[in-house]
């Protein structure tokens, strides 16, 4: 049998579970104090022949540019030039509730009061083990096959920005249809023997069910149905080699799944389970009705771009807003004043700040926003030029393209969040270079991070999103005819020329979040002794509870481990039924006095649970990386 080799793996990459910024939404006072569900690296590695690619998801808010190079470097300390930032690809789902200050630009840790070390490292880390697993799997395994297939998933998003789209021409809209992409697209991997290993889709939909006011990590929707699939194929997360399912992130930028109205703190959960469920449902039909089969050659090309002064040719100068033919040139990165007032649709923001802020004709001092600059962005209303800072820039200025291909299937991968008109624009601009892909997707949030990529049109109305792109109004222009560059090399099969290499800045972070500093228990307490009890009986459907004394989550993320344990009675043992990444527990951190912390532990017990005796086993480590364990009395499920 000929085909694709491949291999996939899964990898924990929770962070802090205490007392850290979370990333997203850039509210200071949301840190985490516990879980809901864990974070997954989830790797795919194909390979024809000598080339390989390698895809990964990871269920974190961005890949910023300092975890690329850190994966990078440890690929190439592993495996040499196998894997090099040519043929990988690291993406983010963008799950606005998980553990944040892990750049190493300044921006994007403001709202996490610093850089985290150690949330750096278990992300780095855990890719990397991801690719791994992958990567003996794939040594291991003879060639399969790959299926393709795409669907329509109804009722799971909409246009958080439609001011915005409407300003796109008339004819172009018309062309689409609706405002949103509500396609699919889903591979399913059969090893030699037909059986189906692993499952790796694409759809357009923000990942923030969970508002702003939510301190638990999770991985939000795309996570819960990837936790659903692989769970029905039997996926043993501590386990290596079982089922991997992808949920993986394309053009979201304007598209939310808050279809039920704004996270209120209150319906958040079930929303985002309905929205995670749907994406679910969807993907076990494509999967089951997937027969195409991918087949053709295997290609990468990559290259670094000085995004900050990119001459853009006159032929990719699409202004229907000042008529302007070009050339023109992309802006030193520079942030909006709307960019503060946040999506009111997903996460608010300064509220006294509205979108669609333009510059209004008055020009700043100098020293604070230079003239050239302030006309280079046109319309943005500037209130950060991040690209001028000192003595470092405060976002990446050398950011990276790239073009994949499987076959029949191509992936244009951007480090930026990209709106649905924008990315449709993107894949005209490759398809005239590689007509011949009759699939083609937008990986967003890969190798690197940078804001948004809006039209010209859309950028003019300063929206939210406009506001958020940081090199000007042609940012986008820059974008398709760079991709285009690429894929035309691709189509030529020849090599593409850079030496521009971006700066590694992990050894000048400042502000850093502090660890644990002090850990203590009430005096003659047990660490880990129950300080309340659950009650004696419940019913399904209740919510069983048990308070114990314990240490700070900090002190050891618990990885691929769990910090609770739900059990339950059998023939006079204990067998394990649910952990820390099932949705249906709670873990949660509070500090107790002034150095103590107190644990509660909750399992909303699913309506399915057999009637019987069940416990809670809470366990964790005190400084010192001693570790303890606390469990509850026995209590009866009716």
């Amino acid at each position: 049998m000929t085909g694709y080799r491949f291999g996939s793996g899964i990898a924990d990459i929770t962070g802090p579970a205490a007392e850290c910024g979370m990333m997203g939404y850039s509210m200071i006072k949301q840190r985490t104090n516990g879980i809901h569900m864990r974070l997954r690296s989830r790797a795919f590695i194909i390979g024809e022949g000598p080339c390989r690619i390698v895809f990964v998801t990871a269920e974190i808010g961005m890949i910023f540019q300092g975890v690329s190079l850190a994966v990078l470097q440890a690929l190439r300390q592993r495996y040499g030039g196998l894997y090099t930032e040519e043929n990988v690809c690291l993406t983010a789902t963008h799950t606005h509730a998980g553990p944040g200050g892990y750049s190493h630009y300044a921006l994007y840790n403001l709202g996490t009061l610093g850089y985290d070390e150690g949330n750096f490292r278990i992300i780095v880390d855990g890719i990397v083990t991801s690719i791994e697993r992958a990567h003996r799997q794939y040594e291991a395994r003879d060639p399969g096959v790959i299926r393709i297939i795409t669907g329509e998933v109804e009722h799971v998003g909409f246009n958080r920005s439609p001011e915005a789209y409407e300003r796109n021409p008339r004819t172009e809209r018309d062309t689409y249809g609706s405002d949103i992409s509500k396609t699919m697209t889903l591979l399913r991997f059969e090893d030699a023997g037909g059986n189906g290993v692993a499952t790796l889709n694409w759809l357009p939909l923000h990942p923030t069910n969970l508002g702003n006011t939510n301190t638990l990590i999770s991985p939000d929707n795309k996570g819960y149905a990837a936790w659903l699939f692989e769970k029905e194929m039997g996926t043993d997360h501590r386990e290596e080699g079982g089922f991997v399912a992808g949920f993986a992130q394309s053009e979201c930028g304007d598209v939310s799944p808050n279809i039920w109205g704004y996270p209120d703190g209150i319906n958040d959960f079930w929303r985002m389970k309905e929205i995670g469920r749907r994406q679910y449902v969807a993907a076990r039909r494509l999967y089951g009705e997937a027969t195409e089969e991918l087949r053709g050659p295997l290609d990468c090309r990559h290259r670094y771009l000085e995004m900050a002064n990119i001459l853009i040719d006159p032929r990719w100068i699409q202004d229907g807003v000042t008529g302007d033919s070009g050339p023109v040139r992309t802006c030193p990165a520079a942030i909006g004043i709307s960019k503060v007032a946040g999506s009111s649709e997903d996460g608010r923001g300064l509220r006294f700040i509205p979108e669609g802020m333009t510059f209004g004709g008055t020009y700043l001092p100098d020293f604070i926003v230079d003239r050239a600059i302030q006309e280079c962005h046109r319309e943005k209303a500037i209130l950060l030029v991040t690209g001028k800072t000192k003595p470092h820039p405060w976002t990446p200025q050398v950011l990276p393209a790239q073009l994949l291909r499987i076959g029949q299937l191509g992936m244009i991968a951007l480090p930026s969040e990209c709106t649905t008109m924008a990315a449709r624009r993107l894949k005209e601009a490759v398809r005239i270079e590689m007509p011949d892909l009759r699939y083609l997707i937008v990986a967003c949030y890969a190798n690197a991070y940078a804001g948004y990529i809006t039209t010209r049109e859309e950028y003019a109305a300063q929206h939210y999103e406009g506001a958020s792109v940081h090199f000007g109004p042609y940012t986008l222009n820059a974008w398709q005819q760079e991709c285009n560059r690429l894929a035309a090399a691709m189509h030529a099969g020849a090599p593409v020329a850079g030496a521009l290499q971006p700066p590694d800045l992990s050894d000048v972070q400042v502000l850093r979040q502090p660890g644990v500093i002090v850990d203590a228990k009430p005096l003659f307490k047990r660490w880990g002794s129950v300080y309340r009890e659950p009650k004696k009986q419940y019913i399904r459907g209740e919510t069983a509870e048990a308070v114990f004394r314990g240490a700070h989550p900090r002190n050891d993320f618990m990885t691929q481990d769990s910090f609770l344990f739900i059990e339950r009675a059998e023939s006079g043992t204990w067998t394990v039924i649910a952990r820390d990444e099932d949705p249906e527990t709670i873990f949660k951190w509070e500090r107790h006095g002034i150095a103590a912390s107190l644990i509660t532990i909750r399992w909303i017990i699913p309506f399915e649970t057999s009637p019987g005796i069940y416990r809670i086993r809470h366990t964790g480590y005190r400084k010192g990386h001693k570790r303890y364990e606390g469990v509850s009395r026995g209590f009866e499920v009716t």
